[in-house]
């Protein structure tokens, strides 16, 4: 399963809030349970994060695949601002949905639950999505995938 970690799940590791969920998830890929996709977005936004941030990123970097902005993913970007999904003020965050989406994940995983993570934005951005000849996307928290067994 292939799936798009925005700059949120990397952080997370270090926040109270979500570091057992976020450090779940990385075991997770390193026991291949998840094919991992991030993105340069992804690294630029980590570029001011604390050193334990920008190495746990550079670590698996190693073995992401490390998704580039081409046209596709900008022109999709603005399908989804033109829809009223988010305003140009969210623009990362639609960014990162868009490179997902061209990408062919199967899911997002995001702590971003304004922008990314929210029951009113998901069917909207898999609606524009549809529309413009792509799969539907999943979207979640961390604590939505990852495995509760032993």
């Amino acid at each position: 399963m292939r799936i798009y970690a925005d700059t949120s799940i990397f952080g997370g590791v270090f926040d109270i809030e979500f570091s057992v969920a976020s450090s779940k998830f990385f075991k997770e890929v390193d026991n291949g349970e998840f094919e991992l996709v991030t993105s340069a977005v992804v690294e630029a936004e980590i570029e001011p994060a604390p050193k334990e941030v920008k190495l746990l990123f550079a670590k698996y970097a190693k073995c992401a695949e490390v998704s580039e902005v081409n046209k596709y993913i900008l022109d999709l970007r603005s399908q989804y601002i033109a829809a009223g999904i988010v305003t140009a003020k969210s623009l990362d965050d639609a960014l990162h949905v868009a490179i997902a989406t061209v990408s062919e994940c199967d899911l997002i995983v995001s702590w971003n639950f304004k922008h990314i993570v929210h029951y009113d934005k998901i069917p909207k951005y898999n609606a524009v999505n549809v529309l413009n000849g792509h799969k539907k996307i999943g979207i979640y928290s961390p604590l939505e995938i990852i495995s509760y067994e032993n």
